[in-house]
């Protein structure tokens, strides 16, 4: 259903372009939530020298991005996922969609911590940047965020929603529309990636 939006993305080169072109700086503070290897990472330090928080729930990956980051003091990285609520759990394993909405083989014990907390805990008033690629998790800290107006700190929220979660459709589209009462779209590829940033 979704096809033409992910040939699209490609065609447009959207990891090179889309996910990488924002207004940042050095003094700017992004959060990436859902780390993997670090390529996203990587890419917008690259880009901007600006301070990044890395959130990654498996344990061999957080660990890896902390080994090639050691030595930058402006890359930290958290071994929790973000969500709603702060719980503990198990995760399937699979690369780059490790998810909790998926069965596997390789189960393992993983902590999340609700946003909205771990916000308030730093005195956070403002994040330029938050990336969103959680394998089905955005809908749960999206509607928290949006629920507590914390939403209205985040600048930039780039997002990609994952259909395999129920009634994926039906939650996208009212965190959608409740989006645009804080944040306008500047980009859009259906369960690829969208992008909304914050009504100055």
């Amino acid at each position: 259903k979704y096809y033409q939006h992910c040939i699209a993305w490609k065609n447009n080169k959207g990891y090179q372009t889309y996910r990488l072109d924002y207004d940042l700086d050095e003094d700017s503070l992004v959060f990436d939530a859902g780390g993997y290897e670090g390529q996203w990472t990587s890419d917008i330090f690259s880009k901007y020298c600006c301070k990044i928080f890395v959130f990654e729930p498996v344990k061999q990956f957080a660990n890896n991005i902390q080994k090639h980051f050691s030595k930058n003091k402006k890359i930290i990285v958290f071994n929790f996922g973000l969500s709603n609520k702060t719980y503990k759990t198990k995760i399937s394993v699979d690369k780059d969609s490790s998810s909790l909405y998926k069965n596997g083989n390789k189960l393992q014990n993983v902590d999340f911590v609700r946003l909205v907390d771990f916000i308030k805990e730093r005195n956070t008033n403002r994040i330029d940047l938050l990336k969103l690629n959680i394998e089905g998790a955005e809908y749960d800290l999206l509607e928290d965020l949006i629920n507590s107006g914390d939403i209205k700190k985040i600048r930039n929220i780039q997002v990609s929603f994952h259909e395999f979660v129920p009634n994926a459709g039906i939650r996208m589209k009212k965190i959608q529309s409740e989006l645009k009462k804080t944040h306008f779209l500047t980009y859009q590829y259906l369960f690829v990636f969208e992008n909304w940033q914050i009504r100055e």
